[in-house]
Order: C-alpha cells, then structure tokens, then sequence
C-alpha cells in the first residue's frame, strides 16, 4: 500500500513538473514572438499574464508565482533589448529620462506584479467556488473572474506602480505636466487593461477546463 502511495505521489509530481514546464516554455515562446508582447509606440501591451493566471489555477500560487517570475524576466529581456518610450520602467539598463542611469525600482515593476498574476488567481477561484461546492456553471465564473483578476493585478499595479516611481519620468515621455500623469495611466489602465481582462476572461476558463479534464483522465 505504501509503495503504491509513494508511486501515485511521485506520478502527481511528475506530472506536476511536466504541465510547469509546458506553462513555462509556452510563456517564453509567447515573449520571444510577437504574440505575447505587442508593439505599441508607448509601451508593450501583452496577453502573457494569461497562462500565468491558468498556471496559477492549475498548479497552485507556488509554481504560478513562478511562472510569474518568469513571465517579468521576458519582460526585463524584451525591454532591455528592445526599449520603448515607457521601458525604464521594466528594465535597470534603460535611462530614466531626466537622469543619465536606469533606475533598480524598474526591476520592483518588472517582477512584483507578474509574481502576483501567479498567486491572485488561484485565491480568487478558490474563495469563488467555495460559495458553491459541485456547481459546474458556477465553476466557469468563478475560473472567468480569476482570469480577469490576474490580468487586473498586471495592469493595476504595473501602472500604479510606474505612477509612484516614476511620476516626473513619466510625465516627461509623455509630455505632460506632472498634475496630468494620472490622466495617462487611468488612459493606459482603460485602453490596455480592459482587452487584456476580456481576452483572459474567454480564455482561462475554457483552457482551464479542457486541462482539467485532461487531468482526470
């Protein structure tokens, strides 16, 4: 029996291990192509957060906290490499305007809120389907709102975060007095966020349940 227990374990952390990687490699095929990082002028908008948010599902806050990790670590490549007008926020090695060094705060914006992304989703579809235990429709919203919740901890605080640090950097790229740069993040948060949360909403719950599946198998 207890061979059998050890064996049954080491096959859940086996698989465990295997749809991590899968999560990991998909998150850095999606950085590395135009896919995960869309080129907008301003800054780079992204739908990474997504396997993120269903890895943290899946797997529990450890490993999507990891995955998170990851998804901030494409996020310092991309924007050290190749920097936009907003990138001194993500990246150490890019100039803050105004200065002439980078700032080590970029690198608190690059991996805190992606770390997150892999931790909230999974509090949020636990405390939601715990309302009602065995409900399958139910199931379905709670796993749609813990998308959108992943994807608006990526954006709230990225943004948030930018606007704190960066304040007078930021009004300077974006030409505006200091007293408007609110204005532009709530613009950002608007324009960015919400196609980012919808997009999320669709796809965590229908991959979700397809893994699941596959899972029980």
């Amino acid at each position: 029996m207890k061979l059998k227990n050890m064996t049954e374990e080491t096959s859940a952390k086996i698989r465990d291990l295997s749809v991590t990687s899968l999560f990991a490699a998909i998150i850095l095929l999606m950085a590395f192509t135009p896919v995960g990082f869309i080129n907008l002028v301003f800054i780079n908008a992204t739908i990474i957060h997504v396997p993120v948010a269903i890895g943290s599902v899946i797997l529990g806050p450890r490993k999507g906290a990891v995955l998170g990790a990851i998804f901030g670590f494409t996020s310092l490549i991309i924007n050290s490499m190749h920097p936009k007008l907003l990138s001194f926020a993500f990246s150490p090695v890019v100039t803050v305007p105004g200065t002439q060094w980078g700032s080590l705060w970029a690198l608190v914006i690059c991996f805190v809120p992606r770390i997150l992304v892999g931790v909230v989703p999974w509090y949020v579809d636990k405390f939601l389907s715990s309302l009602r235990k065995g409900d399958k429709k139910w199931r379905v919203v709670s796993l749609l709102f813990a998308g959108i919740a992943g994807s608006i901890t990526n954006t709230i605080l990225v943004m948030h975060l930018i606007y704190f640090l960066f304040q007078d950097a930021y009004a300077t790229v974006g030409n505006v007095g200091t007293g408007a740069v609110y204005g532009l993040v709530l613009s950002v948060i608007i324009a960015n966020g919400i196609p980012e949360a919808a997009v999320a909403g669709v796809l965590t719950p229908a991959i979700c349940k397809a893994i699941e599946r596959f899972r029980r198998r």
